[in-house]
C-alpha cells in the first residue's frame, strides 16, 4: 500500500491507495484545499498525468473540501474518460458532498454512499 502525505503539514491530508482488482482505490483522509492539491493530484493522476482508468475515491475521511480539489477530480475524470476509464467518488461526509452537488460535480462524477457501493456499480 502506497501512501504520499505533505512533509510540511503532517496530517493535512493523508492519501493511500490499493488495487481492488483493475481498480485503483485511493483512501483521502483530511481537507482538500490550495495547501493540498499537490497531494490529491499524486493520489488521482499517476505516470506523469496519466490516471488509472478505473478509479474510486474514498472520501469518507474528508472534512473539507474546496475548488482546488473539484478542479482536480474534474481533470481525473476527463483524463479517465480519455482513456475508456472512469472515476467514482464513495462516502462523501455530507458537507464535502453538498460542495459536489453545488458545482454539479455529482451529474459528471457518479458519487455513491460506500467504496463498496462504488466498486459494485
Amino acid at each position: 500500500m502506497s501512501q504520499h502525505e505533505k512533509a510540511d503539514r503532517p496530517g493535512r491530508l493523508h492519501a493511500e491507495h490499493h488495487m481492488a482488482g483493475s481498480i485503483r482505490v485511493v483512501t483521502l483522509r483530511g481537507e482538500i484545499d490550495h495547501d493540498v492539491q499537490d497531494v490529491l493530484s499524486e493520489a488521482l493522476l499517476v505516470d506523469s498525468g496519466a490516471v488509472q482508468p478505473r478509479t474510486v475515491a474514498d472520501l469518507s475521511g474528508v472534512t473539507f473540501m474546496d475548488s482546488s480539489g473539484i478542479n482536480i477530480f474534474v481533470t481525473a475524470h476527463q483524463q479517465a474518460t480519455g482513456a475508456d476509464g472512469w472515476v467514482r467518488i464513495a462516502g462523501a461526509q455530507r458537507a464535502v458532498l453538498r460542495v459536489l452537488e453545488l458545482v454539479g460535480v455529482d451529474t459528471l462524477i457518479p458519487c455513491h454512499p460506500t467504496t463498496e457501493q462504488a466498486l459494485a456499480s
